[in-house]
């Protein structure tokens, strides 16, 4: 019996609680340098650890049962509105070569991790496979393949733990890179050189102006997402329903074209290629996404044991450290062996590890400007073909 101060009916107050945890988290991470290292993220999941383990709000509520069940497939979408698969490949350039070969190294990495540590983490297979869409997307993808595998939410939380801090060290590796003798006197450098002859790098981005959100904007965020999420499920229901999973290979086609989440990903993609100008006209759906993302982490943290949390994170901790190694290894060997630059490479390997996100910000914060355009969409690339890879690797290694 729930011993929880607050029951699971209590529909409203769990509701406030969740949205307010969301804020407050979404606030520090934009306020707070400290904040910002930690994540919004973790911020909301260990809010929520918290509140459930002394017992403040329940365990187990129809209202998590909606955040998994509606607001998580309507994320997806909107966060990929601007996955234009023709402009992706057009202004990405031959960053989108490396990215691929990155891509390579995350599956090798996860494929490794998992050898070395099977016998030590529970639910692994299935963590890996999340961990493999994640790393060659983001958070959109860590979210689908949670629900397609259905790992207790537990390891769930302890996984979100591991990862944020890995991403952490990730980056201040990342970082430090350019600094380090070895790549400098192995790969070529050019951004890096003329920002040192001449303090600057010359540019030949165009600056977006960003408008402003409307009502309708937000309106038709929704109602375009509510669709999208309505007819994939008519589709995957139809495909799981005629695929039999008599064997190991029609059952991986069972749970691709049978998934919606994996159906509403190709489903937005093959829309916002199609008819970009409706999409890009669109305003605030990055936006919107996001923030329903982040009341899924608020909602894993729910159910979360802080002692078992405290046992398991360490060891997955390690294990997303050996794929980002391998990751890395093989994404600045691909640099050296086809004459790619040192500043690609970093890109490359930060939007598959980290998203669009993390590797426009690296290269805004580094004067790259002439790579802030390209791995905002080789990162999106990644959003597209992380489920897809992140379940036949969770599939493979079961």
């Amino acid at each position: 019996m729930d011993q929880a101060l607050i029951h699971p009916d209590q529909t409203w107050l769990l509701w406030a609680i969740l949205l307010v945890i969301t804020a407050v988290s979404i606030y520090l991470e934009s306020k707070y340098a400290w904040a910002q290292k930690i994540t919004g993220a973790i911020i909301g999941l260990i809010g929520a650890v918290i509140l459930t383990n002394l017992k403040v709000i329940p365990m187990e509520s129809p209202v998590y049962d909606t955040v998994w069940e509606y607001v998580i497939p309507l994320s997806i979408p909107m966060l990929l509105f601007k996955s234009n698969m023709k402009r992706i490949f057009r202004e990405s350039g031959k960053l989108m070569i490396l990215f691929i070969i990155s891509g390579i190294g995350t599956i090798v990495g996860a494929i490794v991790a998992h050898a070395a540590l099977k016998s030590f983490i529970p639910e692994l297979a299935q963590i890996a496979g999340i961990m493999t869409g994640s790393y060659m997307g983001g958070g959109v993808n860590f979210v689908a393949l949670s629900s397609i595998f259905n790992v207790s939410k537990t390891m769930i939380s302890a996984a979100t733990v591991a990862d944020n801090f890995n991403m952490a060290l990730y980056f201040i590796v990342l970082l430090a890179v350019p600094k380090i003798g070895f790549f400098r006197n192995n790969l070529n450098h050019p951004y890096i050189d003329e920002i040192e002859k001449h303090g600057k790098l010359a540019t030949d981005q165009k600056e977006e102006v960003k408008k402003a959100t409307t009502a309708y904007d937000i309106a038709m965020t929704f109602a375009t997402a509510t669709t999208i999420v309505a007819v994939s499920n008519i589709i995957a229901d139809f495909f799981d329903s005629v695929i039999p999973t008599s064997n190991v290979l029609m059952d991986i086609l069972n749970q691709l074209f049978g998934n919606s989440f994996l159906i509403i990903t190709t489903l937005t993609m093959i829309l916002a290629t199609l008819f970009p100008k409706f999409f890009d006209n669109i305003n605030g759906t990055d936006e919107v996404g996001n923030f329903l993302i982040y009341i899924f982490f608020v909602v894993i943290g729910v159910p979360a044991s802080i002692p078992i949390i405290i046992k398991t994170a360490p060891l997955l901790l390690v294990f997303c450290f050996i794929m980002v190694l391998i990751n890395m290894l093989i994404t600045f060997a691909g640099a050296k062996i086809f004459n790619f630059n040192m500043e690609d490479a970093i890109i490359a390997s930060n939007a598959n590890i980290g998203g669009p996100a993390t590797a426009s910000a690296m290269a805004i914060s580094q004067g790259w400007t002439n790579l802030i355009g390209p791995g905002i969409f080789v990162g999106l690339f990644g959003y597209i073909v992380g489920n897809y890879f992140g379940t036949i690797v969770g599939n493979f290694l079961m």
